[in-house]
Formats: structure tokens, sequence, C-alpha cells
């Protein structure tokens, strides 16, 4: 099992009659950030209490750096753990709070100082060390956290949805964050979320899961572009979806004929096979507003959605909604409009239906 850092090798986690988790085999490498991405109840949550070692396997086994690490208690594992809700004890200060782990490890005054004093100044709190947790934002609380937790210096940090009590704007710096240490540490980072922005802009590698079954793992490009069934298409940000049979495979294109009657063409790969039942995913922003060489209709705007830096438009053409993500104009498109749409075979991704 030396192979890879971490190793989920056939792990299932019951409690009672109800699976959580089935079959999982997940190889995580030192030093990358992955994300577990998925709805609530889908198991993500149990993997890494399984990590931590405040959960153990039904069946199976979890390794790190080469040896089984299931059988031991958490203190053994070396991994620091951010919560949620912080766990920070309120009648402490925030330097007692970061000490916290060094007292239970009776590690030296001097030194457990020197270390508290390092871990305020790198999540940039060193001024803040006399305070209470209550004095602090929900910010700065959560970087007290991440502190305590890297104090004695894991080699893994596991997040449980750490930043979804943050407002957007603050979410969004301590993501930047967060990466920016990751980055800087050569930390091993196992990261929970349900959020699919925050998995995409933090993580190295996402793993998605779905009723306790890992859907697909690989890079946010690969997730987002390529997805591998229609749950990762549909819950990894938007897309339009369109069912249909392949007609034809000729040279690198491939067409296919909609439900509805009508044809798209698309790029020609070893999944598609004349007859095979298959669904499309078009991305938003991968349609364009115009006539195209390939796949171009016409289509009649049903709602324009105004996002700032860009327009969300619902259309319905060739019996078909569209979502489309368009940058703003000088006339900006009305409800009601008659437009041509178009999109090329290289942003139609064939999914098995």
């Amino acid at each position: 099992m030396a192979d890879s850092f971490i190793r989920f090798k056939d792990v299932s986690k019951s409690f009672g009659a109800l699976t959580v988790v089935e079959g999982l085999n997940l190889d995580i490498e030192q030093g990358e950030f992955i994300s577990l991405l998925g709805p609530s109840g889908s198991g993500k949550t149990t993997i890494l209490m399984m990590l931590a070692g405040f959960e153990s396997p039904t069946t199976g086994a979890v390794w790190a750096r080469g040896k089984r690490i299931d059988l031991l208690p958490p203190h053994k594992r070396n991994m620091g753990v951010v919560f949620q809700n912080y766990a920070l004890f309120p009648h402490m200060t925030v330097s007692e709070n970061v000490a916290f782990p060094l007292r239970m490890r009776r590690l030296g005054r001097a030194e457990t100082a020197d270390r508290v004093t390092r871990a305020l100044d790198m999540v940039q709190l060193g001024s803040f060390a006399d305070r209470r947790p209550s004095q602090l934002s929900g910010g700065q609380q959560q970087r007290v956290a991440l502190a305590r937790a890297l104090i004695f210096e894991p080699e893994v940090v596991l997040m449980d949805e750490p930043l979804g009590a943050l407002d957007k704007q603050l979410r969004e710096q301590m993501q930047l964050d967060i990466r920016a240490l990751h980055r800087r540490l050569g930390l091993t980072v196992v990261f929970v979320t349900h959020d699919q922005t925050e998995a995409l802009t933090m993580s190295d590698r996402i793993a998605v899961f779905n009723h306790g079954k890992v859907e697909q793992t690989g890079s946010p490009a690969e997730i987002y572009d390529h997805p591998s069934t229609r749950f990762v298409a549909e819950f990894i940000g938007e897309t339009n979806l369109v069912r249909g049979s392949v007609e034809t495979v000729e040279g690198t294109t491939g067409r296919i004929r909609l439900e509805n009657g009508g044809t798209l063409s698309v790029e020609a790969s070893g999944r598609l096979h004349a007859g095979k039942d298959v669904c499309l995913s078009i991305r938003p922003e991968r349609v364009t507003l115009g006539t195209g060489p390939d796949n171009s209709f016409s289509a009649r705007i049903s709602d324009v959605v105004y996002h700032g830096d860009h327009l969300r438009l619902l259309v319905q053409g060739n019996e078909q909604s569209f979502i489309i993500k368009t940058d703003r104009s000088r006339r900006p498109p009305s409800v009601g409009d008659n437009i041509m749409i178009s999109f090329l075979p290289t942003d139609c991704w064939v999914i098995d239906a």
C-alpha cells in the first residue's frame, strides 16, 4: 500500500440498515488538495470522519503512508481537523485555543508559545492573541480554527465544510487564503463541501459523490468539461441536457438524432456507436448568439436575468429549452425576441443515457 499517500480500500460504512458509504476505493496523493463534493447525505462527511478516526469502517481498510490506520485512535494519525462550527472554546483566548493541541501533547511552555505565535502569524491574527472567540468575526474564528489544526504540524488537514457559515464575500476570500496556505506549506488537504464553485476554485482534484459512491474523480476542468455521468453534468454548474440516439459516425463527426426529430453534430469518440441512446451536455457559456457553422437554429427568448458581468437567457428552440450565458451587449436581448443560437460539435459532451 506504499504507492499512495492515503488509500481507501473497499471501504463501506453502515449505520444499522442504512449504508452511507459503499465499496469506496480512493487514492489521495501527498501534497494534493482534494475535495469530496456531493449533496447532503452522499457520504462525504462520513468518509472524512473515518479518515480522522472518529468513525470506523464497517468493512474495508484505510491506509496512510503505507500503514493501515483505521485501527488507530485519532490522536495517533497526525491529522488536523477543521469543523464547520469552528469548535472553539469560548472561555479561552485565541492563543489558548490554538495552544490546546500542544498542551494535550504536553509540549514545553516555551516551544508552545513559539508555535502559537507562528501559527497566528500564518493566518494573519498575531494581534488577536488575547481576544476571546466572541470578540471575533466569523472569518476570524475560522482562521483560529485553521491555526489550531496546523499548530502541531500535521501531514494532513481535514476540513468539513469549514466556510459554510460565512457570507459570500468572506467565503470567497477564505477560499483563496486556504488555497494559498496549502501551496505554501505543501499540505495534503481533504476538503468536504457541497458547493460546486468552492470545489472548482480550490481543488487540485475533485471526487464527486452520490448515494455513498464515487461518480467521478478528476481535475476541476475534467469534472466540469467532461462529466462522466448525467448526475455529474447536472450537479457541477448548469448545463443543457439533450437526449437522442447516434445516427451516424463519420470521420471526426457524429450525428445525433434528437427525440424531437432534429439532428445535432458532435465530436466523434469511442463512446459513439450507431443506434446508441445518448445524452448531450452543452454548458450555457458554450452556446452563442447568432448563426454558426454547426448546430444552428432559431429560438425565442422566454426570460432574461441580469448577473452583472453576464446575462442569463432562457430560450426555447428546436422544441428544447436552453440556458445561455452571454456577455452584456449594447442592446441587451429582451423577452419575446426571436434569435439564432449555435454551438460547435466540440462543445457537446456525450454521456450515456
